[in-house]
């Protein structure tokens, strides 16, 4: 599933090349890729036709288009966005930019199709969700106030999250995140590291690549129990997770198939850099250690045996 670096990447991609443009037409091929709307396509269709795609905003793996109601000539309204375009991306899910000749291309994938227009004319293009196992959706929903009164996420300074997000923490990358909040968060729960590190509640967008990643780097397992840990073990930890996480989003993720690309198309290169993920019976880059693979969570864990010992009470 993409993480944080690889939802980021499309970010990035739609912020630079979709916002301003009014949407003229919505098709939808698969009901079940706007399954999380209520009303259906017919609803989707219809809450979207005329708004404009204000900015584009990430918070940990969810991404979200907030919608501007246009006037009668296509001018933004002076209302705040009350809603947004929300987009969980899934296994497999992109979000493809169709150049007015590209609209003739259609991925045997494609889900759903947006026309855009931008304000004062123009040439039209398609923002395209194509989905080859259709975990994914797009829907759109009512925004609602943060808790913390700080900006919904990277990409807006409006104070709000679509009402599912509500409950996903903040990102490490994300600048209004304490990370001292998230250290004693870490602290209080009774489970393992990794387990800690993936609950999205905690802190949100690191999945099980960059979990163990981070794991490696921090030279922690990742069954260490989370009360056992020291408050600079725990910095350490977020740091290198935050760190991973920039460097794989500077290589535009990480691709291990066509499935993760850019809004281009475009594949990341981050696979080439990782040190454990992955890599069991290689040598770890820091001691030349096997690198091992453990069954974790119906997923894998990697791990170097040396510089990641088993801890004697770990329980995860």
């Amino acid at each position: 599933m993409p993480e944080l670096p690889e939802v980021e990447t499309v970010r990035d991609g739609l912020a630079r090349h979709v916002l301003g443009g009014v949407v003229t037409d919505v098709e939808v091929l698969r009901d079940y890729s706007v399954r999380r709307h209520d009303g259906g396509p017919g609803a989707f269709r219809d809450q979207l036709l005329g708004q404009r795609l204000d900015a584009a905003v990430r918070r940990g793996k969810f991404l979200w288009l907030p919608l501007r109601p246009t006037g009668a000539y296509g001018a933004p309204a002076d209302e705040r966005p009350a809603a947004a375009l929300l987009a969980h991306l899934g296994m497999s899910g992109q979000l493809l930019v169709r150049s007015e000749e590209g609209l003739a291309v259609r991925s045997p994938h494609l889900r759903v199709r947006l026309v855009l227009e931008p304000e004062g004319g123009g040439e039209a293009r398609a923002l395209d969700f194509v989905d080859q196992r259709t975990f994914g959706h797009l829907s759109v929903q009512d925004l609602v106030p943060t808790p913390d009164g700080a900006p919904g996420g990277l990409g807006t300074e409006l104070a709000a999250v679509p009402e599912p997000v509500a409950h996903i923490a903040r990102d490490l990358l994300d600048p209004a995140l304490r990370r001292d909040d998230v250290v004693a968060a870490i602290r209080r729960r009774r489970t393992g590291v990794k387990r800690a590190l993936l609950d999205q509640t905690v802190v949100s967008g690191v999945g099980n690549i960059y979990a163990d990643e981070a794991l490696w780097r921090a030279r922690l397992h990742y069954a260490r129990a989370t009360d056992t840990l020291r408050r600079p073990e725990a910095h350490r930890l977020l740091d290198a997770a935050a760190e991973v996480m920039a460097e794989a989003l500077a290589q535009g993720g990480t691709s291990f198939d066509a499935l993760y690309v850019d809004v281009n198309g475009r594949s990341g290169y981050f696979s080439r850099s990782l040190a454990v993920y992955g890599q069991e019976g290689e040598p770890c880059p820091r001691c030349g250690t096997p690198v091992r693979r453990d069954e974790f969570m119906n997923r894998s864990s990697y791990t170097c045996p040396r510089c990641q010992p088993r801890p004697r009470n770990g329980r995860w």
